[in-house]
């Protein structure tokens, strides 16, 4: 009996049905390719080297493994197989590595810019939640994080407070939301650890397409995970982890105050809008 039958035949107790198809299709495939390429012992040490430094470098606001998933394309078609949605409802994708949970609840039309908010124009980001029917949905929570000016994200970046660009708001009654910002920027995922060191030896790009995250949770309805990107963006086309979806790219138009500007969104000066509807399927 050959040692890929007995390592496959050695899970078969597992209990549960969908996990032991899991596990032993994966042991099964793992030692296809094994021998399909012929692997050398060197090769498979490399091999565990590089997933133990991978695993070395995740903490509470870094997860390389994400990041690894991203980049090999597997996070995104883990999303299309599971997300296969009608035209109606938001398209997700990729969640990143740089979320981090138990951010500030905050008001409607409250800014997510805790340092330096003098120095750039200001983002207005709005629009309504509902479902698929276009009813309303009220107090959905909305989470949402983006980088700074120079790239990096609240967590990845020590100089930022971690509450910086980041926050939870709550849908009102009629589903809107109101969320001030900056404009986001494309920048280059990290290079300093394992992933880049894959991209790098790939000859690949680093560079995503400046977005904006979204987390939406509300009861009776599927979670949602997705971004907005910038309409023009450069790198829209060669999205370093493949997450561009049509439907996400949004327009951004600079406008001038008014009094309802004043009024609702606490808005005096020159403003950046963004308006996205978010659309729901019910769980």
């Amino acid at each position: 009996m050959s040692v890929t039958i007995q390592a496959v035949q050695s899970f078969q107790c597992i209990s549960d049905a969908r996990h032991r198809t899991l596990i032993t299709t994966l042991v099964q495939k793992l030692h296809d390719y094994v021998q399909e390429v012929q692997l050398t012992e060197t090769e498979w040490l490399q091999a565990i080297q590089f997933l133990t430094q991978t695993g070395q470098l995740c903490h509470e606001q870094r997860q390389e493994y994400i990041l690894l998933s991203d980049v090999l394309g597997i996070s995104m078609l883990v999303d299309e197989i599971n997300h296969q949605k009608n035209e109606i409802q938001t398209p997700s994708t990729v969640f990143g590595p740089f979320f981090v949970e138990n951010m500030p609840v905050r008001q409607y039309a409250d800014s997510i810019v805790m340092e330096d908010e003098e120095l750039s124009i200001p983002l207005l980001i709005k629009g309504k939640i509902s479902n698929l029917r276009g009813e309303a949905i009220a107090n959905a929570y909305v989470d949402v994080w983006q980088t700074a000016d120079n790239g990096m994200y609240s967590g990845q970046d020590p100089e930022q407070q971690i509450d910086n660009l980041r926050g939870v708001f709550v849908s009102q009654g009629n589903g809107a939301y109101a969320i001030k910002s900056i404009l986001p920027v494309s920048y280059q995922i990290p290079s300093d650890g394992t992933v880049g060191k894959l991209l790098s030896y790939a000859k690949r790009t680093f560079w995503r397409p400046a977005h904006i995250h979204f987390k939406i949770v509300a009861e009776g309805y599927q979670s949602l995970v997705t971004h907005i990107f910038l309409e023009n963006d450069k790198y829209l086309e060669n999205d370093a982890v493949f997450g561009v979806k049509d439907r996400l790219i949004v327009r951004h138009q600079l406008k001038q105050p008014d009094d309802q500007s004043k009024t609702l969104y606490g808005l005096d000066r020159d403003y950046y809008l963004i308006e996205y509807d978010f659309v729901l399927s019910e769980s």
